[in-house]
């Protein structure tokens, strides 16, 4: 999604000429070039999928067949990881605990389904500003009191810099997620404002904003994580720009910001 501007065909020979080995795929793309065709591109140029974004959104009602659909596009594409942004308030509703009540309830039958396929689901928790339409799970400590609930081995969490950069509780809640083994997927993106009308396409490049990507990876790494870190970064700015130019740049970034 960072550089959503290239094709997938464009992106994965960015990707492999520039040596970032490892990439984060949406669905839609992946839709739009075609599963078994994304797979065999990917696996041809010797690059690992990270994860798939993304599932969830349960106030919908064909939410359980579309998240059925998502895992074996995940297990298809040879991740083992599928984040979720959970999905907002149901219309016409206000109440917080009963909307997190019903991902519990997606969760009890998703969760055996995607252990079947190798697929784990990687709850998302996005900033308290998204709760009301986007997602209803807006800290790491409500990220993991939902996958407790289940085997680490089905359901963990997403640790996203973008969207828990600010909560004092986020430190400890990764130090609990990797005692367990939940931590699914590592995401980095700055925090910069003023926010842009938009909102959604905010994240700032590395560096940019006020988060210590440092602080972060070290943070993570504490409790024995040894997976890829994905940059995602949603901003309408870097979409205008060339994008094996954004590519390059992020990765300069990343080795410069988080290491």
């Amino acid at each position: 999604m960072t550089v959503k501007q290239l094709a997938l065909p464009e992106l994965v020979e960015a990707c492999a000429r520039l040596g970032v080995p490892a990439v984060g795929l949406w669905r839609e793309p992946v839709a739009a070039y075609g599963l078994e065709a994304t797979a065999k591109l990917v696996r041809d140029a010797g690059l690992t999928v990270t994860s798939l974004c993304r599932g969830g959104f349960f106030t919908t009602a064909d939410s359980l067949d579309d998240n059925r659909a998502a895992i074996d596009e995940a297990a298809a594409l040879g991740t083992d990881a599928l984040v979720l942004v959970s999905g907002g308030l149901p219309p016409g509703s206000r109440d917080l605990v009963a909307a997190r009540e019903r991902i519990a309830d997606a969760l009890a039958v998703l969760a055996p389904y995607a252990g079947e396929r190798g697929v784990r689901l990687a709850i998302e928790p996005l900033h308290p500003m998204y709760a009301s339409d986007r997602c209803i799970v807006s800290t790491l400590s409500q990220a993991m009191d939902l996958a407790e609930r289940f085997p680490a081995s089905q359901v963990g969490v997403v640790v996203d810099t973008y969207h828990i950069w600010w909560d004092d509780r986020a430190p400890a809640e990764v130090a609990r997620a990797g005692a367990q083994g939940r931590i699914h997927s590592f995401q980095l993106a700055d925090w910069v404002t003023p926010l842009p009308a938009g909102v959604l396409t905010g994240r700032g490049q590395l560096g940019d904003g006020a988060v210590d990507m440092r602080e972060w990876r070290e943070r993570v790494e504490a409790t024995g994580w040894t997976g890829y870190i994905e940059v995602e970064l949603f901003n309408d700015g870097l979409w205008a720009r060339d994008g094996v130019e954004v590519l390059a740049e992020t990765a300069e970034r990343f080795a410069g910001e988080v290491f």
